[in-house]
């Protein structure tokens, strides 16, 4: 059996359980939301798609006891920022809200991977890490695998190449903090900065590819009111990937010990993820500048950890 536990039914929620259903990547999806109307809604919704999918499926609605025997487990509930809202009232609403969840399901799934994408997502990360008995190794936060999805996406329409041939990554906060390691950026095994001035004559803009990066999510809400098709694809490569037991380097958020500096907080870098969970970082090599802006990135994090309550 692979058993998916999805709390939180909003679009995010739900866009993970279709998508992990239709792929055929959990055989048993459930569920769990305080609206326990919209979690059924969802749960019949995609079931009856269930003629269609790759292999048979039980998805159902429930309580936090039917999370008995989940392999992993997926975060997204909280609430979406509002007009007036400031970052750190958003960072307080969605961790009382966690506070609130985290001993109930932990209790139900002790052995899960817990996958965290509710935002702030290195915040929540973080917090679930210092209120639960969970194991590190077992503790993901989606942290910047959109990111890097964006950015891979940017680079391989501006180099006019497969995605599958652009190996570059997005570090730190999944906010305005992040930048990208250009030292780590390759396509096709040449430096990206070496590719894209062959191609163009021109010199890549890292401002305003991080700018891409950073400012894509706000856009497609300007247009379409909300993000969640991308952002669900990255979960549900996480699944696949903790469910091949293949490992797999990801920039996923994880709690740091001294890496480049960095401490006590919970950010991106370059985590290897493979079956049960987290297996390590890779050592990047980052120059001396990309060293600095990973440090200036947890400070903006601690700034925020340490302004916030949790039990």
């Amino acid at each position: 059996m692979r058993k998916v536990t999805i709390i939180g039914a909003g679009n995010v929620g739900a866009t993970i359980a279709y998508t992990l259903s239709v792929e055929g990547v959990a055989n048993e999806i459930v569920i769990i939301d305080i609206n326990k109307d919209k979690a059924e809604g969802e749960a019949i919704d995609i079931g009856q798609g269930g003629l269609f999918f790759c292999e048979d499926v039980k998805i159902t609605s429930g309580d936090y006891a039917d999370a008995t025997n989940s392999d992993i487990v997926v975060i997204t509930s909280g609430m979406a920022r509002k007009p007036g809202m400031t970052r750190l009232d958003l960072a307080q609403k969605n961790v009382d809200i966690l506070c609130s969840i985290a001993p109930q399901i932990t209790a139900a799934a002790p052995n899960a991977v817990y996958v965290i994408v509710s935002n702030p997502v290195d915040v929540m990360t973080y917090v679930f890490h210092k209120i639960t008995n969970i194991p590190e190794s077992r503790i993901i936060g989606s942290g910047n695998s959109l990111d890097t999805a964006r950015l891979r996406y940017w680079l391989a329409n501006n180099c006019n190449i497969s995605q599958q041939n652009v190996h570059a990554y997005v570090f730190g906060e999944h906010g305005d903090s992040s930048f990208v390691p250009m030292s780590q950026a390759a396509i096709c095994s040449t430096p990206v900065v070496d590719y894209y001035k062959h191609l163009t004559g021109k010199d890549i803009d890292q401002a305003a590819v991080e700018e891409y990066v950073r400012k894509s999510g706000a856009e497609i809400i300007k247009r379409k009111g909300a993000t969640f098709y991308a952002v669900a694809c990255a979960t549900v490569d996480i699944c696949k990937i903790i469910f091949s037991g293949v490992n797999t380097a990801l920039s996923v958020s994880t709690l740091m010990h001294g890496e480049y500096g960095v401490d006590d907080v919970c950010l991106s870098t370059i985590a290897i993820v493979g079956k049960d969970g987290l297996k390590g970082n890779v050592p990047a090599v980052l120059t001396k500048e990309e060293e600095e802006r990973l440090q200036h990135s947890a400070k903006c994090l601690r700034t925020v950890i340490d302004q916030i309550t949790f039990q």
